[in-house]
């Protein structure tokens, strides 16, 4: 029976049909969804792990017992993955281990634009490049197959149309689970110390030429002939703009994009007059083509080297016609994103603001901290580096600097990448404020559990760490917990904490995010504003200006009645 599914959701019922059945990953988008949908069966097993590589490294010891497993993580995750995944391109694997890696090209929920494809290329794992949900789901059936039969993990990798966009997929016959066996040692597979690595090497080494025969020989890739002056070589969703783009163009659409057929590219360069290669924010596909000897010729009008390709883009790129878009609506309001109405976030950063602090900031919801009119986040680079770069800046700056150094991270943050961060700060005697944001879920992904609020992606119950105790555990004893949405103790806390900048002071702040009890109050109005324009550099959404007076007033609609606006209303005009 055909179903409309997500590319996400294609490849976790294609895992389960394919007998996977213990799912392991970190939430990230693209990729959340996967897991969550994997999660859904009844007869497997799935958990968020504190960060991808550990994901990838439980994964892999099922697999060393012989069940099938799936691993899910956005690109970034991947190199946090990256430990293990070129290790177990050496030791491969007992049951099939499909790695799906979500890109996200355009950047619209990530730190950056890399392409997956150079890992796999590095890793010497197998990779597969599906164009739409059908071939998520088969692609993804294919890959368990490959990955038992040449004994190496197998990377899916989708980007941000792909996870999301939902087509018809029909699935296949499942298969039975393959169930885990008595776990057979075998130092020289799995034992990779230098003895056994070399001859894994060259095991590794082996199976390249192997999968390049598979590759060559495989349904995976297809070729159509049409013009013969346009041959375009792409994969995965670049392959479904060309298609709509450039209809007559002849087209190499690759389903294995590593390693690459070869010679059926070669074949497919000799029936064409010029070969053109089409990908999203990369150039892997046009150096491993133009590496075969094949002459890539430059789309004329040229195509971005950045961002999320278009049919549109394609066009202007070979002058074909361009249809008229339509004309953009003009004076429509901005709608900057914003924390929420009521986050136990905005607050810690209005006082870090306060007190001029330099504020190295983490991934999450909390990197809106850095947006007008909070502006309050000098540094954000990946998971975990908030604590690290603030132990740099103070280490650099002295405890004499003009302004004290603080880093703020969520609780999932801190459990991802965070704690190893503070343990070394800890243990080489470092100074500094460390805030950490307990909003009792992984907030911007979508609300998944964490060690610190016990809730397991099955519902189960899982053990609740104590994230004082585990603060404490490394020697901090400079530690308070705060509750974010009172104004004077974050003022109070903080204060006291800068004070000494000799010494490492940790508050946590905790309170829970606000879309996870939805509670909402009886709603503030502004009585008898004066124009003072504070309550405005809190940055919420509820909170507006009237233009032809400059007076605030809140929408009492988006209200939810935190209060926080009406203590820092010296004026008292903000009232329930």
């Amino acid at each position: 029976m055909r179903e409309l599914l997500s590319g996400n959701e294609a490849v976790a019922l294609a895992a389960h049909d394919a007998g996977a059945s213990i799912g392991t990953g970190y939430p990230g988008t693209p990729s959340t969804e996967t897991l969550e949908a994997f999660a859904l069966f009844d007869d497997v097993h799935a958990e968020w792990c504190t960060n991808e590589k550990v994901a990838l490294e439980v994964a892999l010891g099922a697999s060393a017992a012989g069940a099938r497993c799936l691993c899910t993580m956005k690109h970034v995750g991947v190199n946090v993955a990256a430990d293990p995944l070129f290790t177990s391109s050496y030791t491969g694997v007992g049951g099939g281990l499909v790695m799906l890696c979500a890109d996200d090209p355009g950047m619209h929920s990530s730190q950056n634009e890399q392409d997956s494809h150079w890992y796999a290329e590095a890793a010497q794992i197998p990779m597969l490049d599906p164009a739409d949900s059908q071939e998520a789901y088969d692609f993804t059936r294919c890959a368990y197959e490959l990955s038992e039969q040449f004994d190496v993990p197998v990377m899916v990798r989708s980007t941000v149309r792909i996870s999301h966009t939902k087509c018809p997929v029909e699935p296949s016959a499942p298969s039975s689970p393959k169930e885990s066996a008595e776990f057979e040692s075998d130092a020289s597979k799995w034992v990779m110390m230098p003895l056994y690595a070399k001859g894994r090497r060259l095991t590794q080494i082996e199976r390249r030429a192997s999968l390049m025969s598979w590759a060559d020989e495989s349904a995976l890739n297809e070729s159509v002939i049409r013009d013969p002056d346009v041959g375009i070589i792409c994969s995965g969703a670049a392959y479904q703009h060309v298609i709509e783009a450039l209809p007559n163009a002849s087209v190499l659409k690759l389903g294995m994009t590593w390693p690459l057929p070869e010679e059926r590219v070669r074949v497919f360069a000799d029936s064409v007059r010029n070969v053109y290669v089409i990908e999203e924010a990369s150039t892997y596909l046009h150096d491993a083509v133009s590496a075969l000897g094949v002459s890539v010729q430059d789309v004329p009008n040229g195509l971005p080297s950045y961002g999320e390709l278009s049919p549109n883009l394609i066009r202007m790129g070979f002058g074909t016609h361009v249809p008229e878009a339509a004309s953009p609506i003009e004076d429509l309001p901005a709608r900057p994103p914003a924390l929420c109405p009521g986050c136990p976030h905005r607050l810690v950063f209005k006082e870090l603001s306060r007190v001029k602090a330099i504020v190295c900031g983490d991934i999450g919801c909390y990197t809106l901290g850095a947006l007008p009119p909070l502006s309050a986040m000098d540094a954000c680079v990946d998971m975990g580096a908030s604590i690290s770069m603030a132990h740099g800046m103070e280490l650099a700056l002295g405890p004499e600097s003009a302004r004290p150094v603080a880093a703020v991270i969520g609780d999932s943050t801190f459990a991802h990448s965070g704690l190893s961060s503070l343990m070394t700060t800890a243990y080489n005697s470092g100074a500094g404020l460390v805030c950490i944001l307990d909003n009792r879920t992984t907030a911007m992904t979508g609300r998944q559990g964490n060690p610190f609020n016990g809730q397991a992606l099955q519902g189960e119950g899982a053990q609740e760490l104590d994230l004082a105790a585990v603060v404490r555990s490394l020697g901090i004893d400079d530690l308070s917990v705060i509750d974010p949405n009172d104004m004077q103790a974050v003022r109070s806390a903080i204060k006291t904490a800068i004070s000494d900048r000799t010494s490492l002071s940790v508050l946590i702040f905790k309170s829970p995010c606000v879309l996870l009890e939805r509670k909402r109050l009886e709603p503030y109005y502004i009585a008898s504003c004066t124009g003072c324009g504070v309550c405005l550099t809190l940055g919420c959404p509820a909170i507006g200006r009237y233009p032809e007076n400059g007076l605030s007033y809140i929408d009492t609609d988006m209200c939810i009645g935190c209060g926080q606006c009406a203590q820092y209303c010296r004026f008292d005009a903000i009232i329930r």
